[in-house]
């Protein structure tokens, strides 16, 4: 039987990852490991200063007091018997969409597949103030990819971003990573003892049109899936590079 590894950064608690691994099931024998606590915005963290603890919930669910990344490694090296056939991380409460991937630690459960040679997906739903979160129609769109993967598989070191509208009008769409002018947004205040304090809020974002872009897609009433990987190398910025005159530098005794 197939094996499915399922995690999160909302938390072990939230009811998207509960969702998704009851989409899951049918395709083979899925296990949760996720975080104890919501680990948003964690991006790609790996907990190296201090020991992890692993928790049973029920059976087949886990907790970590760590990041998505921490479960990841955990789940593979302690719960499971060997490395699972697909790994899935969401389904996060909030699009992950451009430069988000970069912080993201739904997308950092899905990276972390890539690199162990484990086909990921990262799922993300819509998130609007005014209304409740329904994972049914992001858990189907889940599935259907994790079935697409598992039979076909990814090429080597990939992930797929996978974000759902709140209202799909139209169907899956392949896309690339969407870029945008970000202005980051910093809130200072000071404390009844009169010490400086900061919350970081969400920036002020112009997406640039690109209409092959996650941003677009979804804005559409299409579900977006990227093609992403661990690899940073801006290719083309090579020869610019090949170009340039460094000074090497000059041992001291």
């Amino acid at each position: 039987m197939r094996t499915i590894l399922v995690t999160n950064d909302d938390g072990v608690q939230s009811t998207g990852i509960h969702a998704l691994a009851r989409a899951l099931a049918p395709l083979g024998a899925v296990t949760v490991v996720a975080p104890m606590a919501e680990s948003s915005a964690i991006g790609h963290a790996l907990t190296l200063a201090r020991p992890l603890r692993l928790e049973t919930v029920s059976p087949g669910v886990y907790a970590v007091d760590g990041t998505p990344t921490d479960c990841v490694n955990i789940a593979i090296t302690q719960v499971l018997p060997s490395k699972p056939d697909l790994i899935v991380s969401g389904i996060n409460k909030g699009y992950n969409l451009g430069d988000d991937v970069t912080y993201s630690g739904t997308v950092a459960g899905a990276l972390e597949a890539a690199l162990l040679g484990v086909p990921g997906i990262a799922v993300s739903l819509e998130r609007r103030r005014d209304a409740e979160f329904d994972f049914s129609r992001a858990a189907a769109a889940a599935a259907s990819i994790a079935a697409s993967v598992l039979d076909r598989g990814l090429p080597p070191r990939t992930l797929l971003n996978v974000n759902v509208p709140r209202v799909v009008s139209k169907g899956f769409k392949i896309t690339v990573q969407g870029t945008r002018n970000h202005i980051t947004q910093v809130t200072a205040c000071v404390d009844p003892r009169g010490r400086p304090y900061f919350w970081i809020e969400e920036g002020q974002d112009e997406w640039e049109l690109n209409d092959r872009s996650d941003h677009a897609a979804v804005k559409a009433g299409y579900i977006s899936v990227t093609p992403l990987q661990p690899d940073l190398t801006h290719h083309s910025a090579l020869d610019a590079l090949e170009g340039l005159s460094f000074e090497t530098p000059v041992a001291v005794d």
